[in-house]
């Protein structure tokens, strides 16, 4: 614990400096460095996604910078400094799990998913949505809301359901395509299709960001070895020709 307390101490020292002495770090604000925050959260999330421990501990530390630089800025302001917001979380953890700091009784994942939507609902949040970001990527977004709402009773019985539900809102898509419909209207039929796909995915265990990210991932390995293959530009290709060379990707390893 020593050894980890003495290393935050000396971020914090380093930002303090940083802060006085670096004319780029003095220049930043907190609008400079959403963006700067946002790219190294998906620099961390592909370390998670390579299982690469080595990158995901300088990933880690990255945004620990972040943080650490956001409190420091809000020091200066007089808003609030980073103890405020350590004991805030600590606080909030504590109060949110009270089958660990109180009496209460659960019997798995599910019953502390379950209190802890309860919580925050009796904290004043308006709505058990209210924690989803606008931000989020679609994809993440539909499955966390999904999730969450399923902690008051708003879920399906079982996978045969959703996957019901999944060939109902095909069969509607494909009506629009068979008919004189507006793109706004297919949009949406679409979207209820993939809306459907992530309900059913979460269903069986399945993270549909990180599925359709490993597919992302193949696809470009496969064809990028199209194009390190090809014996001429890719323009003067049949599909045929190129269909080989991607037979010939999905053999190797």
């Amino acid at each position: 614990m020593e050894k980890k307390l003495e290393a935050f101490a000396r971020l914090l020292k380093i930002m303090d400096e940083l802060r006085e002495q670096c004319p780029w770090d003095r220049k930043q604000t907190f609008q400079s460095l959403r963006n700067l925050t946002i790219e190294e959260t998906y620099e961390l999330a592909d370390a998670i996604l390579a299982n690469d421990t080595e990158e995901m501990k300088e990933e880690i530390g990255d945004l620990m910078l972040h943080m650490v630089f956001y409190a420091k800025i809000a020091d200066e302001q007089k808003a609030f400094d980073i103890a405020d917001s350590l004991n805030h979380v600590c606080d909030k953890l504590v109060k949110r799990h009270p089958h660990i700091y109180g009496d209460v009784k659960v019997e798995n994942e599910e019953d502390v998913k379950k209190n802890w939507e309860q919580l925050k609902l009796q904290e004043g949040k308006k709505s058990v949505l209210s924690g989803v970001p606008n931000s989020l990527p679609a994809m993440v977004k539909a499955y966390r809301m999904q999730d969450k709402t399923k902690q008051v009773g708003f879920e399906w019985e079982n996978s045969e359901q959703v996957w019901e539900k999944v060939e109902e809102e095909m069969a509607e898509f494909k009506e629009t395509l068979n008919e004189d419909m507006s793109q706004e209207r297919k949009e949406e039929e679409f979207g209820d299709i993939l809306f459907s796909l992530v309900n059913f995915a979460r269903f069986q265990g399945i993270d549909p960001e990180t599925a359709l990210e490993r597919i992302n991932r193949k696809f470009k390995k496969r064809f990028e070895y199209i194009e390190a293959h090809a014996p001429k530009e890719l323009t003067d290709m049949s599909l045929e020709e190129m269909d080989a060379l991607w037979n010939e990707a999905k053999g190797k390893k």
